[in-house]
């Protein structure tokens, strides 16, 4: 079909929507609704995984994470699945500490949250992270010394009242003071500051810098027995992961005494891990969306038949002229396909406005980068276009087909 006809079935498709703009706009409607349900989610997803690929580097590279909890666990039942499970105690982790041989850093820690830190006059809110760790926990986290030092293994060993600072807590209570020194005051307890930890930003719109940390002996000391410890431990590099990996499951099932053929009771986590189980869960919330919308869109390209059948209808007589001066079967059904792909690609380019934004503002609320996926766009628009033949195809069908002589007759 040469090019000016394409051009003219668009300029006559134009001119039957401006013709009918309620029943255009309710048919647009339908369309512009599963196509922005379908990427508003789309962009809203790739936006938290933007941000969950580089938030869950806290691990640090070649680094894992011993818990009793897996990362994530969905489902009836799951939590109380893994609840009886003995907790990791103090004991665990100091074993794996002094026995392995392959990790270049093991941390063994405890936290707490609701802490309230004070310097002289000036107090945080009571929401500070509380961290009792080992001295490898700077290393261990993928993070770096502003100032100071962390606590040392004597500090470890006696439990001094010593703390380093995560850097919102400096700006917060001595914005004008060298920190280095400094007496402050957490929950009540005087503590010497000796350290301050590079800041590292938000993540998901919270506070990576709002924490202390401090001598694992020195939180037992002034917050109770931790009954959940977590382990990190560091390979010296990628090639020795694995084997660092193997070797610890083999300590802590040592230690805490699991049976031969049973599995593990306690968990693994890495960053490839966490960045998978975030994947394979935004993968059934896609799965899941894009059901809903094909549904919608085939409601929508219901609507489009009926519309395209009531414009035939209308339009018999006129069906009927441009056959009589020479129109062929072809060229009107080409026209009434086209008149129903251009309802659904101005559908699917408004659908893809507003999923774009919606999705986005996601990224506003969390104060991170937006995102354009132009490849999920680039499937809406071909979704689009498929619903518009799909469902044009019979009234263009029956518009071809048409008696010309009938269809002058037609009042």
């Amino acid at each position: 079909m040469r090019t000016i006809d394409i051009r003219e079935s668009i300029s006559m498709a134009m001119a039957a929507l401006k013709a009918n703009k309620l029943r255009a706009f309710l048919t647009l409607l339908g369309v512009v609704i599963g196509v922005f349900s379908f990427i508003g989610v789309m962009t809203g997803i790739s936006v938290l995984q933007d941000s969950i690929e580089s938030s869950f580097n806290v691990l640090g590279s070649n680094t894992l994470l011993v818990q009793k909890y897996p990362a994530i666990h969905t489902g009836p039942g799951s939590r109380m699945k893994y609840r009886n499970r003995k907790d990791i105690s103090i004991e665990h982790g100091m074993y794996v500490r002094e026995n392995s041989r392959l990790a270049q850093y093991v941390n063994v820690q405890a936290n707490t949250w609701g802490g309230v830190v004070q310097y002289r006059n000036k107090k945080t809110n009571p929401n500070v992270q509380i961290i009792g760790g080992t001295p490898e926990i700077i290393f261990t986290q993928n993070r770096d010394m502003q100032d100071g030092r962390v606590y040392n293994e004597q500090e470890l060993e006696y439990g001094r009242n010593v703390v380093v600072l995560g850097a919102d807590i400096v700006r917060l209570i001595m914005p004008t003071e060298y920190p280095i020194g400094k007496e402050v005051r957490i929950n009540g307890t005087p503590m010497r500051v000796i350290g301050v930890v590079e800041p590292k930003g938000g993540m998901f719109g919270g506070n990576a810098d709002n924490f202390v940390l401090m001598p694992l002996t020195t939180f037992g000391n002034h917050f109770g027995r931790a009954r959940r410890v977590n382990i990190q431990a560091r390979a010296p590099d990628q090639n020795s992961y694995d084997a660092m990996t193997d070797e610890i499951i083999g300590l802590l099932r040592v230690t805490r005494r699991v049976p031969p053929g049973e599995d593990n009771d306690f968990e693994i986590v890495s960053n490839e891990s966490l960045i998978s189980e975030v994947n394979n869960l935004t993968f059934l919330i896609r799965a899941g969306t894009g059901a809903v919308s094909a549904i919608a869109l085939i409601a929508a390209g219901i609507g489009i038949m009926n519309i395209m059948l009531v414009s035939v209808s209308e339009r018999t007589r006129e069906i009927g002229v441009r056959k009589a001066i020479g129109a062929t079967k072809r060229t009107i059904l080409t026209q009434f396909l086209i008149e129903a792909v251009v309802i659904c690609q101005i559908g699917g380019l408004i659908g893809i406005a507003m999923g774009l934004g919606g999705g986005n503002i996601l990224a506003v609320m969390l104060d991170i980068p937006p995102v354009l996926p132009i490849g999920w766009a680039i499937v809406g628009l071909v979704v689009t276009s498929i619903i518009g033949i799909a469902f044009g195809v019979y009234p263009a069908w029956k518009a071809a087909n048409l008696d010309p002589i009938e269809a002058l007759r037609y009042e």
